[in-house]
């Protein structure tokens, strides 16, 4: 159905010409659910916009076709790619928020689709936007449908995005990371809701994503994408099964869960080469554990190995005899009653007794306070030094704000009941110099580093400024000190202490901010979402270092996820929210291996397993 055949896409940047995709060739049939992973700045994002001849003004396509049912994309005046565009071919995007438009009901965005595709109109094309709604689970969808993107949470804005795409019924369709803002459960509504359109209308999907254990329960097919090329393509089956490229078996050792609990998990070293550059062999070679001397100077093509199994590495060059040794096993990291100086039945360091925080709803011109609405609602929680509790439930529940409040940053905001005692004090009680003591003993790190470090100041004034706040008590000698000593110890060179925040990828940015909680030694740091925005290979670096970190310091956790493989890997105690209320705690074998609530078991069963798993 759809036919890629040699396709380069090339940018005009500051530091040169971008090959972001280099020589692409992709062959999907009809009703296929195909797979394109890979690490950020890969080129899969890169790709789909080309396909869809949506390429940013900087870029062009520079070689190749693009044939849907044998029409040529690439050749087709605007006037007609218009048609194909949303018609026939559909386009989920990444980032919902800048791909609705604010001024505009979703209701009647939704129309428009409709309308520009469909031969509704009036009506009876709102009558389809409204049962498009309601399929992808938007609740009370007759109210929503008059709501503006901005009333609606991330959640929701994507499944709006999913609504409009699909009710225009294309007949192939491109999804970018459709699921990555929703919950497991409506991750799942949306996964089956795509399953049933494929079989009912035979449409093809072009998935691309990095959760590879959506992938393995969505995909017929999969080719692995590294820095601007597919070096691998397989049946999903085989893919998870038996990896042939290097890459692509760190890739799968570096996914967390109950099995890999006693050892680190495999972090891939260095990260994606720039695209500026040109290669004179193998692009991974310099990250490759299976690394040959002439792979630094052969540039490998994509060969074929069977079947519809393809690979791009010189191991399975004619005549070559692929020999690949197990990947290097690290030293085994220590369970919490392993862990020296870790008493797994000590008095809690944090314990929250009965917390509520409410907010208030404010409504008329002089914004009174109409009432209180229950973000946390009786919240009760123990966390151990030197053990994790995940907390983990769907958007909204109150998992952030039980943070928040922790760390004292809803002041002022909500109102705030019940006691967080802190080897006996209670923080919501502290005061002045009190307080500011209980600030060095509880961090925070926030889920997105980019939003949360100054853009404005430099990574040692960004350690530097919390010490000077905290740790008055140190001079300049001794800050800078702590701050090297810090960099290196979260894996960033001496050199990182001069660069802004934007000088870094999304790994290492969250390896400033952990470096920044750490910088005045808490006993406690609230982790939310730390990794949720990471590529598989970096969030296996963040996990092994936040794993060494407490192992050697004795620091606690709050670790705030929806990812269950995170929790499986990490945690020793899991507590449930739902509604604002902790629904369910406990070990976090005995919670996740034998459920005892309905919305426990809801949750555990609407996570995607690997099928090799």
């Amino acid at each position: 159905m759809l036919n890629i055949d040699e396709l380069s896409v090339e940018l005009e940047a500051d530091a040169g010409l971008v090959r972001a995709v280099d020589g692409l060739r992709l062959a999907i049939e009809r009703g296929e659910t195909f797979a394109l992973v890979g690490e950020s700045g890969c080129g899969k994002s890169m790709t789909a916009l080309a396909l869809m001849r949506l390429l940013p003004d900087n870029g062009h396509v520079a070689d190749g076709r693009v044939e849907l049912a044998g029409t040529d994309l690439l050749a087709l005046p605007e006037a007609e790619m218009r048609a194909v565009r949303g018609g026939r071919i559909g386009m989920i995007f990444q980032e919902p928020s800048t791909s609705l438009n604010p001024v505009l009901r979703v209701g009647e965005q939704i129309v428009e689709a409709i309308e520009a595709h469909t031969p509704l109109r009036g009506a009876a094309a709102r009558a389809k936007a409204l049962q498009w709604l309601v399929r992808v689970g938007i609740p009370e969808p007759e109210r929503r449908i008059d709501d503006y993107p901005f009333r609606m949470s991330g959640g929701q804005k994507q499944r709006v995005m999913i609504a409009m795409t699909l009710a225009a019924e294309p007949d192939f369709l491109i999804a970018d990371e459709p699921t990555t803002a929703l919950d497991v459960t409506i991750q799942a509504q949306i996964l089956d809701l795509l399953r049933d359109l494929q079989r009912e209308q035979r449409m093809g999907l072009l998935l691309i994503t990095h959760d590879l254990a959506v992938v393995s329960g969505m995909a017929q097919q999969v080719a692995l994408m590294y820095a601007g090329q597919i070096i691998e393509v397989a049946p999903a089956g085989e893919f998870f099964a038996a990896p042939k490229h290097p890459y692509a078996m760190a890739l799968l050792r570096a996914l967390p869960g109950a099995g890999r609990r006693d050892d680190p998990l495999e972090a891939i070293a260095g990260t994606v080469p720039p695209l500026w550059q040109r290669f004179d062999g193998c692009r991974f070679a310099p990250r490759c554990a299976q690394a040959l001397a002439h792979c630094a100077t052969t540039v490998p093509e994509l060969l074929d190995t069977g079947g519809r199994r393809q690979v791009r590495c010189v191991l399975y060059a004619a005549g070559a005899t692929p020999a690949l040794a197990p990947l290097p096993r690290v030293a085994a990291a220590a369970t919490a009653s392993q862990r020296p100086g870790v008493d797994v039945d000590a008095a809690p360091l944090l314990e929250l007794d009965k917390l509520w925080v409410r907010f208030p709803i404010r409504q008329g011109l002089l914004q009174r306070t109409h009432r209180l609405f229950d973000a946390v609602a009786d919240v009760s929680l123990q966390v151990r030094a030197g053990q994790t509790l995940a907390l983990v439930g769907e958007s909204g529940c109150g998992k952030t704000t039980t943070g928040k409040a922790i760390v004292q940053l809803l002041r002022g905001q909500a109102v705030i009941e019940g006691r967080a005692l802190l080897d006996g004090r209670n923080l919501f009680e502290l005061q002045g110099t009190e307080l500011l003591a209980a600030r060095r003993e509880v961090q925070i790190i926030f889920q997105d580093p980019f939003a949360s470090l100054n853009p404005r100041m430099r990574v040692f004034e960004l350690l530097e400024e919390g010490l000077k706040a905290l740790r008055p008590e140190m001079d300049t000698g001794a800050r800078r000190a702590r701050i090297e000593d810090l960099t290196g110890r979260v894996g960033l060179g001496r050199e990182a202490l001069d660069r802004y925040p934007h000088e870094f990828s999304g790994g290492q940015r969250q390896r400033i901010a952990i470096a920044r909680a750490l910088a005045v030694q808490p006993r406690l740091i609230v982790c939310d979402e730390p990794t949720s925005a990471l590529d598989v290979s970096v969030q296996a670096q963040i996990l092994n270092l936040l794993r060494e970190l407490q192992r050697e310091l004795g620091v606690a956790y709050l670790f705030i996820t929806h990812n269950i493989g995170v929790v499986e890997y990490i945690a020793d105690h899991v507590a449930v929210m739902q509604g604002g209320r902790i629904v369910e705690q406990g070990r976090c074998d005995a919670v996740l291996g034998a459920p005892a609530q309905a919305y426990t078991q809801e949750l555990l069963a609407a996570v995607p397993r690997l099928a090799a798993s």
